[in-house]
């Protein structure tokens, strides 16, 4: 019998002295969780929306949990509308049904079977967000957009949230008056540098000498 990593891992967790980590741990989702406390007191309000990738749900459902919790006790005005993206290859949530062989660039959200799935789309409903598919395309673009524009190396999975908002932005989605939204770079470039070098362009090069560099830079005295 094929079993998948998940599966494994909790076949473990169940016979074995082994803790499991994962968005299964209850304990990591309440750490995750505080991290919409953070948005809130950094922005002194919750935004409009929170766009997050969705792999195996983890996240979106603890920044709902979190966002909940402080305005149930009044440190937030407001909620906002969850957003969620998947890659097309890795969409069980979009789809309505698991994903036997989950293919995309962006090794994180690659999940046919999310552990948190019930949770995210009672977050997703609750809050009357939505969860949409990004290609691998779209992803990469705003990978290489996050890097030019931001300063921001982070792995593919990352900028999938990025792409789901500059989708839904072409869309006119958040229609015409302002919006906060918030996007979570949920890991850093270096979980994954062969993406990095297999998408960057080649660097221009010139020989060790001042007069090559500077008619490479195309100034003039």
């Amino acid at each position: 019998m094929v079993m998948c990593c998940l599966d494994i891992v909790r076949e473990i967790t169940d016979n074995y002295p082994v803790a499991l980590v994962n968005s299964l741990n209850p304990y990591r989702l309440e750490g995750q969780k505080t991290a919409a406390f953070e948005v809130c007191d950094a922005l002194g309000r919750a935004p409009d929306f929170h766009a997050l990738p969705v792999g195996n749900a983890g996240n979106i459902t603890a920044y709902w949990w979190g966002y909940k919790q402080y305005h149930e006790v009044g440190k937030a005005d407001r909620l906002p509308r969850m957003l969620g993206f998947q890659a097309e290859g890795a969409a069980p949530m979009v789809r309505g049904k698991p994903v036997a062989n989950p293919e995309t660039i962006a090794t994180a959200i690659r999940i046919g079977n999310p552990a948190r799935w019930k949770e995210a789309a009672a977050a997703v409903q609750e809050s009357e967000g939505l969860v949409r598919i990004v290609t691998d395309e779209e992803i990469v673009a705003a990978y290489r957009k996050l890097g030019s524009s931001e300063g921001l190396f982070v792995e593919p999975a990352s900028a999938a949230g990025v792409a789901g908002v500059i989708k839904l932005a072409e869309e006119d989605f958040f229609g015409d008056e302002p919006a906060v939204v918030v996007c979570t770079l949920t890991g850093h470039g270096l979980k994954d540098p062969d993406r990095a070098v297999a998408v960057v362009e080649e660097p221009e090069k010139a020989p060790a000498q001042t007069e090559a560099v500077v008619e490479m830079l195309g100034v003039e005295r």
